[in-house]
């Protein structure tokens, strides 16, 4: 693990890239969490929908789709807790480290 904060650290904009790449996996998994896990088992506790996405409110013929704000809402608040963890964990604070 030291090693991979040290190629971050040294290499720039290689190590941004890197870093750019596993922040779209970690978004990625959390996006399937969310919809995979969480909005279903919400869906069911919330109402009769099989998922949290599908909740709606009508307004005539016009629908406020507050289950999916909720779904993207959710999504974007674990993605900002795994960053800020990681950031905390691999001490990326000191990125720009004098050589």
């Amino acid at each position: 693990m030291k090693g991979f904060v040290e190629f971050i650290r040294e290499r720039g904009v290689i190590g941004l890239a890197v870093a750019f790449i596993i922040g779209g996996a970690i978004t990625n998994l959390v996006t399937s969490f969310v919809t995979d896990i969480i909005n279903p088992i919400l869906g069911i506790i919330l109402s009769k929908t099989k998922s949290l996405d599908s909740m709606y409110l009508s307004l005539g013929k016009n629908k406020i789709l507050w289950g999916n704000f909720i779904t993207v809402t959710i999504n974007f608040l674990i993605i900002s807790f795994v960053v800020y963890l990681i950031f905390k964990v691999l001490g990326l604070e000191k990125l720009d480290k004098k050589k």
